[in-house]
Order: structure tokens, then C-alpha cells, then sequence
């Protein structure tokens, strides 16, 4: 039987998320046991040497006390979100502080620029206002419209889920540690990083297709032409999600990638009426 703490070796050992997957797969059609050269066959590792020796000289005992840091749930769990199981490469395993009962509710996702202005987080407070608490509002608590959205739903009594691009130890920006610090005791954090891992550039992508994964729709606020913002769209259109986006300044450049998204089919958004009228009167 394959146990959570399996995941969390095969990782550490070496294999990417979408490895796992893959012999995920292979366990639930053939239910055999394979060596470990197979294993790394099957997941398609680089190095299957490393693979090997990476595993066989783990410091279990230790390791184990690393993964007990933090509570966490798998893809093998029933309370696995259902949304987040049907995307490409779903994370097979997830580190958690809080309050697990809200990847129960209906989930929106909010993203947008770390460099926001006055009028995108008032427009994110707008938003989030009017939705009077009908959604659990997820985002990466990364700077500007992500800060905007967990401060906005904290402060009208909305349930917030932050997922992040580092292990659950680590603050990343280091200016939001006391919301992260607020959100893990009071709301959710989650991140399929593990102790201490730091804030990899390419982590942040991996981190975006949860936030659409875990959601109904996503939000755009203030996002330009080319940012993370898109990529996190791109991830939800290809996994059937929702896309809203509040248009922005045609002058300035700060919203081209909402006005874009609109022009390409995106539901213009300019009060919460817009959103709630996709999924309540349907």
C-alpha cells in the first residue's frame, strides 16, 4: 500500500510531481510491486542512478520528523479537492496549516499585479465586498492584488486560502509574514513545497495552476500583457475554469493584460453582480 510518506520520499529522492503521476498511474492499473530502477523508469526521471542512490541513502527517521512538520493530505485522500484532481499534473501531496474544511467551500480566485495601484486594490475590495462571503476567495499572498485580496476578505469575514511557492516555514514576500503567520492560524496556506524550500523562480507557475485548479473562476485585476497573471489564465481556460477581468487604464499599460483577456472573451467585471450572476441564476 502506498502511503503519503511514500510521495514525500520519491520526491526527495529526486522525482518531479508529474513522475509521481505517472507511477501513480502505473501502481492503480498494474497494483504490483516494481524495483526502484523500474520506478525511475516509469516516472521517467533524468538519472536513474541517482534516483537509486539518492533513495537508498535517505536519512529516514529524519525525514520523517521533516514531513511531520507540517500536516498535509495527498491525492490519494478522499478530502482531495475534486477540481484540483481533474488538472494536468495535479500535486500528489500538500502541506497544509489551518483550517482544511474550507477546500470544502466554492472557491474564486483573485491574481493580478505585484505592483498594483490605488484603484486595482480598491477594485479587488470592491469586488470581494459585494460578493458578501459567497465564495472562498484563494490567491498566492505574493505583493499587490494577491495582498489585497486576503486583507479585503479577512476584513469582510470571507474565508481566504493562500497557496504559496515556498515551504510552510518559509515567508516569501518577508513584509507578509504576519498574514501568512494570521491565514495559517485563522484561515488555509497550502504549498506542495516542503520544509524550508525557498522561493524558486519556477515554483511560482507550479503554485499558479493550484490557484486555478482549486477554483470555479479567476479574477484579473490590473494584470499587464505579459505576467504571471496570464500564465494563471491560461492554466484555468485549458482546465475549463471561469475567466473575469476588470478593465483597467488604456494610457498606462498597467491593465493591457485585462483589457486583452476581455477583448479575447473574458467576462467584463465591474461589480460582483457580474461574477455571482454566472453561477447563482443558472
Amino acid at each position: 500500500m502506498i502511503t503519503n510518506f511514500d510521495l514525500f520520499r520519491w520526491k526527495k529522492a529526486g522525482m518531479i510531481n508529474l513522475g509521481v503521476n505517472k507511477l501513480l498511474k502505473f501502481f492503480h492499473k498494474y497494483d504490483r510491486k516494481i524495483s526502484l530502477r523500474q520506478m525511475g523508469q516509469v516516472a521517467q526521471v533524468k538519472s536513474i542512478p541517482n534516483f537509486i542512490e539518492q533513495y537508498k541513502n535517505q536519512d529516514v527517521k529524519k525525514l520523517r520528523i521533516d514531513y511531520k512538520k507540517f500536516s498535509s493530505f495527498s491525492i490519494l485522500d478522499d478530502l482531495y479537492p475534486e477540481r484540483l484532481r481533474e488538472i494536468y499534473n495535479p500535486p500528489v501531496l500538500i502541506f497544509y496549516q489551518g483550517n482544511i474544511d474550507l477546500l470544502k467551500n466554492p472557491k474564486l480566485a483573485f491574481v493580478g499585479s505585484r505592483l498594483a495601484g490605488q484603484s486595482g486594490i480598491k477594485a479587488v475590495q470592491k469586488i470581494v465586498t459585494e460578493l458578501n462571503q459567497s465564495f472562498t476567495i484563494v490567491s498566492g499572498l505574493a505583493k499587490g492584488i494577491d495582498t489585497a485580496s486576503h486583507l479585503s476578505a479577512i476584513k469582510t469575514k470571507t474565508p481566504t486560502i493562500a497557496v504559496i511557492g515556498t515551504g510552510l516555514d518559509i515567508f516569501y514576500p518577508l513584509e507578509n509574514r504576519k498574514i501568512q503567520e494570521y491565514l495559517a492560524k485563522n484561515q488555509l496556506v497550502l504549498s506542495e513545497y516542503s520544509l524550508g524550500e525557498k522561493p524558486l523562480k519556477y515554483h511560482f507557475p507550479e503554485r499558479n495552476r493550484i490557484i486555478a485548479g482549486l477554483s470555479r473562476g479567476v479574477v484579473v485585476v490590473e494584470a499587464k500583457l505579459r505576467s504571471g497573471s496570464l500564465i494563471t489564465c491560461e492554466r484555468a481556460l485549458e482546465e475549463g475554469r471561469d475567466i473575469f477581468a476588470i478593465p483597467g487604464n488604456i494610457a498606462d499599460g498597467t491593465s493591457d493584460g485585462c483589457n486583452h483577456l476581455i477583448q479575447q472573451g473574458a467576462k467584463l467585471v465591474y461589480q460582483a453582480q457580474d461574477i455571482l450572476e454566472e453561477y447563482l441564476y443558472n
